[in-house]
């Protein structure tokens, strides 16, 4: 088991990408802090995970409040003493055309995807350079690479978020924490779901493997990085899309 015993904390993970990411991690050995903004939905997928005891614990979290961050940092470090990895899931979309979208849109979105992610970050990176070692993974999306339409909000985050691992790999490197970033395609998550099938299709047909992801694909790519596999890659930006800007 390639993070045995790491101390892992997965934001937004009481469901989608976040769930099967905290799934792997916990197959993988870690020991998981589930965090998400709703309590009753970490209870379900703690009860979900085949963790062992002890494994994971859950925290209720809201990433645009700093003392929240906070207390989800305290409670991994009153179990476990450590904290080993940060994967920054958690993250929202308000989506509409420029001529369209409302400052509450543009600023909820800022807030959530990447705010958020500063607060995640910095509350953990003290402990991870006291301990000379650690993970941030950072969860962009393709549309932080290249655009999309009706999400100029989202797709600043995401962009902003690879602006984030390459400064903070370059600040974190020569203390022993590395930085990643994982850019997902077109995921089969439940987020699909109200999507009408005709529109699901246009997006199927964008990708050379003729399919949507799998929320266990990106998961398999956070564990990688998070595990000492991927110990000499730092600041790398790496799409995961079946190949849809091809």
């Amino acid at each position: 088991m390639r993070l045995n015993e790491k101390v892992a904390l997965i934001t937004g993970s009481a469901g989608g990408i976040g769930l099967a990411t905290a799934r792997r991690f916990v197959r993988e050995g870690a020991r998981v802090v589930v965090a998400d903004v709703d309590e009753k939905r970490i209870a379900e997928a703690i009860a979900s995970l085949d963790a062992a005891d002890k494994q994971v614990i859950g925290a209720r979290v809201d990433v645009t409040d700093r003392a929240s961050v906070d207390r989800m940092v305290a409670s991994a470090m009153e179990v476990w003493g450590r904290v080993d990895c940060l994967v920054n899931n958690a993250g929202i979309t308000l989506d509409a055309r420029l001529v369209k979208m409302t400052a509450e849109q543009f600023d909820r979105v800022i807030d959530v995807n990447l705010k958020g992610v500063f607060n995640c970050t910095q509350a953990v990176v003290d402990q991870m350079i006291l301990q000379g070692s650690g993970v941030v993974i950072n969860a962009s999306s393709v549309v932080g690479l290249y655009g999309n339409f009706g999400q100029t909000n989202y797709a600043a985050t995401k962009a902003g978020l690879i602006g984030f691992t390459k400064t903070w790999a370059r600040e974190l490197g020569p203390k022993g924490v590395r930085v990643a970033a994982v850019c997902p395609g077109f995921i089969a998550t439940p987020i699909l779901d109200a999507m009408p099938e005709p529109v699901l299709q246009k997006m199927v047909d964008k990708v050379p493997l003729g399919r949507l992801g799998k929320p266990e694909e990106i998961a398999s790519v956070y564990a990688f990085l998070a595990s000492d596999d991927a110990s000499y890659i730092n600041g790398a930006v790496i799409e995961v899309s079946g190949g849809i800007m091809l």
